[in-house]
Parts: C-alpha cells; sequence; structure tokens
C-alpha cells in the first residue's frame, strides 16, 4: 500500500509513552493521514491533553473510544498491562487491524484473548523511533493479508526502516536492534573518552564520536558494501587504523559485541516464558 492509500485511514494508540508518542510523531510528519485521523487513549489524562493541544489528535478517556473510532489500532503499553488492555477491547473489535509493540507478547496472546479472526501484526522497534531512525522488525498473524503487512510498514518506515521476520526470530531482533543502542551509546561514550584523553574537550569529542558511527552506519546502508570492504578503505597499511583495530582485537572487542547480542537474545527468551 502506497502512503496514498492510507490518507483515509484512522489510526488508534492505546498508550502514548516514548514510542507510541513517536509513531504519532512520524506518521504526523510523513503524512500518512491527518491529525483529525488520529486517536489516542493512555491513562496519564495530561499527557493526552498536551498531546491533543500540540498535533490536534483526537484523545479518548477510555480504549473503548480509540477501538470503535479505528482502522488501524497500535499497542503501546506496558507488557504487564496487555491482558487487561485485551479484555477491554475484545468487544469491540471489528475486523480492525492490531499492531502490537509491547515488548515480549506473543501474537498468540493476541489472537487468544481477542475475535476468531483478528488481525495482528507484532513489532520490535527501538529506542531510536525518537529521532525516526528506529530499526524494526514485524511478523503477521495467521489473519494478517499482504495488505495489513504493507500498511503495518508504511506507518514503522516513518520512524525509521522495517524488516519482516517469522516470530520466532523476534528475540534475536531484541538482542539486536532492540538492545543495540545502549552498545552504540557506550562505543560512543568510549571513543568520546579516548578523545579527551588526548586533549579534546568533552563536548568535541563526544560530537566526533557521534557523527562517525552515524556516518560509518550511513555508509553501510547506502553503499550496500561488505563492512570488510569499508573498514579496508580507511585502513592504510602501516596507518594509524590497523594499530587502532589491533588493539581493538587483542581486547576481544569483537567478539565482546558478538557475545552481547546473543546474552540480550537468551535473555529475551527468559523473559518471553516468564510472560
Amino acid at each position: 500500500m502506497t502512503t496514498k492509500g492510507m490518507e483515509n485511514k484512522k489510526i488508534g494508540f492505546i498508550g502514548t509513552g516514548k514510542m507510541g508518542e513517536a509513531l504519532i510523531r512520524g506518521i504526523l510528519q510523513a503524512r500518512l493521514v491527518p491529525s483529525g485521523n488520529i486517536y489516542a487513549g493512555d491513562m496519564d489524562l495530561s499527557k493526552l491533553k498536551a498531546l491533543e493541544k500540540e498535533l490536534k489528535i483526537n484523545t479518548c478517556k477510555e480504549n473503548h473510544g480509540v477501538v470503535v473510532n479505528s482502522d488501524i489500532i497500535i499497542i503501546a503499553v506496558k507488557p504487564q498491562i496487555v491482558p487487561e488492555v485485551l479484555n477491554e477491547i475484545k468487544s469491540s473489535i471489528k475486523n480492525q487491524l492490531i499492531i502490537s509493540i509491547a515488548a515480549g507478547v506473543t501474537i498468540d496472546t493476541y489472537e487468544n484473548n481477542l475475535p476468531p479472526g483478528t488481525k495482528v501484526v507484532r513489532v520490535m522497534p527501538n529506542i531510536a523511533a525518537t529521532v525516526k531512525e528506529a530499526s524494526s522488525a514485524i511478523s503477521p498473524g495467521s489473519a494478517v493479508s499482504k495488505e495489513d503487512m504493507a500498511i503495518a510498514g508504511s506507518i514503522l518506515n516513518a520512524i525509521g526502516r522495517t524488516v519482516t521476520v517469522q516470530e520466532n526470530l523476534m528475540d534475536a531482533v531484541t538482542g539486536l536492534s532492540g538492545s543495540g543502542p545502549a552498545y552504540i551509546f557506550m562505543i560512543i561514550e568510549a571513543m568520546a573518552d579516548g578523545g579527551v584523553h588526548e586533549g579534546l574537550g568533552r563536548d568535541t569529542a563526544k560530537l566526533l564520536a557521534a557523527q562517525t558511527v552515524l556516518g560509518a552506519a550511513k555508509m553501510v546502508l547506502e553503499t550496500g558494501s561488505h563492512t570488510g570492504e569499508l573498514k579496508d578503505m580507511v585502513t592504510s597499511p602501516g596507518g594509524t587504523t590497523i594499530r587502532g583495530l589491533r588493539v581493538m582485537e587483542e581486547h576481544g572487542v569483537r567478539i565482546a559485541m558478538m557475545n552481547a547480542v546473543i546474552a540480550a537474545c537468551e535473555r529475551s527468551k527468559e523473559l518471553g516464558k516468564k510472560s
């Protein structure tokens, strides 16, 4: 579905925390739908009022109001609240598309607690949604069509880039891109510390480190080149870069990053069994 095909859709949000708000702002900035086509509900009424005033969206004191006014419903609450929300809205579901960004909540949880045939798409975005650079993965439920997936993709692409994966890979997504920003924040902080050690001011060092990471990531995404090939472009014989890379290899930076992703993935699996 193109952006044009979205303009008449009404999108409801149950939960307007960081991710919910980031999606609302992304949708409006991408002009997927006009502000009057967005309905939002949240326990924090002051937050709702602020969003209503700033973004000119519709707000509802009860989730029922969000559901009955929407073609697409985005569940953006904390995972432990999802069962309560589903119990509240199940009688109001009439063929709407449900998009869940509640971490760790399976598609089965939705399909088993909502009317038969309910269309559910599970999404794992990350915190970079707040700056419209999210890495999001989406998985379709049993009743979801290609058109439904295109709709979900259009919405998530408004805050970054989106891939489609099987649901059993969502733990791997969580370990890589869900937790990944924290790994990169640590890398940026460490690089900046090195710059400070060598005499750069803190603000200058942080800017250089962050922009370096941003630029390197953009090269990977836009050139399509293998990361090893890009690395070799910077690494001249006997130069400064190969000296730094040798130290990184000596200290196991590569395996540490791999193990961080694997450990976070395993923890995601553990938490999923408890939910």
